[in-house]
């Protein structure tokens, strides 16, 4: 079984007093526009979040056609590697091998490029997007346990760098990916220029 995780958990600084995950996004909350993206991909969505923020999430995947599950931050704020292994513990207790895990901001992800990921991480523990010279996290395959525990041993460590946990797995790296897919909307102008494309 395959799972898409959404990390939905920050605080969205750079977009004012709103969460930007349930920003209408041309009328959509945005993070059910990354959610959609999912639908064909994988078997089962995972959210990490905040405890504040369960219910607007619920709200916003109201009728989704996936059974949800919720991974909701043993500690606020810890930064983007804490939700992944978070989400990721919660993908592997629903039993899925492998799971998408996609940044909530991100919502032209694009689905045939996520079936890329999975094929290529098969065997593996990772599939991860490099399309220069950063590697793409949050928009990547992994192997739930493993990057799980990787991610668990960084934290106990003190590593920040999200990229820290990679360097323990087997991992592939994919260098090719379709246009605009890791676009993300991270304010509100950006937001606006986004709408006008969903619209």
């Amino acid at each position: 079984m395959r799972a898409g995780v959404v990390i939905a958990g920050g605080r969205s600084t750079r977009f004012g007093d709103a969460d930007k995950a349930v920003a209408p996004l041309a009328g959509t909350p945005m993070i059910r526009r990354v959610a959609d993206r999912l639908v064909d991909v994988v078997d089962l969505l995972v959210v990490n979040c905040r405890r504040d923020q369960r219910t607007a999430i619920e709200d916003a995947l109201g009728g989704y056609p996936l059974s949800v599950r919720f991974a909701l931050d043993p500690t606020a704020d810890e930064g983007p590697m804490s939700g992944i292994r978070t989400g990721l513990r919660e993908a592997e207790s629903a039993g899925a091998k492998y799971a998408a895990v996609v940044a909530c901001d991100m919502p032209f992800v694009e689905p045939s490029f996520l079936e890329e990921l999975f094929e290529r991480a098969a065997g593996h523990d990772a599939a991860v997007p490099r399309p220069d010279e950063w590697f793409q996290t949050t928009q990547a395959v992994y192997r739930a346990e493993p990057m799980a525990d990787a991610c668990e041993a960084a934290l106990a460590n003190g590593e920040g760098k999200i990229i820290a946990p990679l360097f323990e797995l087997d991992y592939v790296v994919v260098e090719d990916a379709p246009e605009g897919t890791f676009r993300n909307v991270n304010t509100r102008a950006e937001l606006e220029t986004a709408e006008a494309e969903f619209s």
